[in-house]
């Protein structure tokens, strides 16, 4: 039996010419489409009107690139993107931040709830449940780039980032957090389905955060 894991997955997919196809980028792009698809049968089960959908999907697309970039940006290395800001727009080069992300997403739905006839609390309820279900994959994408692993460990599932250079086992963290995840889509899908016509605004997204 393995004492461990190596990983040494190449994180690009398929690769022409300048352009390379990542498996990071694939799940974020998994992450849009299954949200998509889920929060639609929100919309259908609640009979929303026709295009609230595709506008809260224009509000958090571009509320979670540009959070996602400029939290990246800002929060690791702030020195070089403010003396460069250009290189700010090449998000194709990499580098997206799941907390600059979530700050995205919390501005641009204060914007969207505007027009939407929908309170904040509300809409977050509901959105946060795609996010769960969005940051597994996301996680799955962090493990796909060999990055944000654990601690050492001695457990027989420890994984050795062979392309960062690791020589000894460390927690896979990026599955623990992936499959935390999924458990709290689950959960909070579930209690939707049971109680979306008579919870209080606020509870889903309460225990979200908690």
């Amino acid at each position: 039996m393995l004492a461990y894991i190596p990983w040494n997955v190449d994180p690009e997919i398929f690769r022409v010419g300048p352009l390379a196809v990542r498996y990071y980028g694939l799940m974020w792009a998994l992450a849009f489409y299954l949200g998509y698809v889920v929060f639609n049968k929100f919309v259908k089960k609640e009979g929303l009107k026709e295009g609230f959908l595709d506008s809260l999907t224009v509000y958090m697309v571009v509320g979670t690139v540009i959070g996602a970039r400029l939290g990246h940006c800002l929060f690791y290395e702030p020195e070089y993107y403010l003396s460069h800001p250009l290189e700010i727009l090449k998000i194709w080069q990499g580098g997206l931040a799941s907390h600059g992300a979530a700050i995205g997403i919390l501005l641009a739905l204060i914007l969207f709830v505007r027009q939407s006839g929908k309170t904040y609390l509300w809409t977050l309820d509901r959105v946060v449940i795609v996010v769960a279900l969005g940051g597994s994959f996301i996680r799955l994408g962090n493990l796909m780039n060999s990055e944000i692993y654990g601690y050492f460990t001695s457990l027989p599932w420890g994984f050795i980032y062979v392309r960062d250079g690791q020589t000894d086992p460390r927690h896979p963290t990026q599955i623990y957090e992936a499959l935390s995840y999924l458990i709290l889509f689950f959960g909070l899908l579930n209690y939707y389905r049971k109680n979306y016509k008579t919870m209080k605004e606020g509870t889903i997204f309460g225990v979200f955060l908690i």
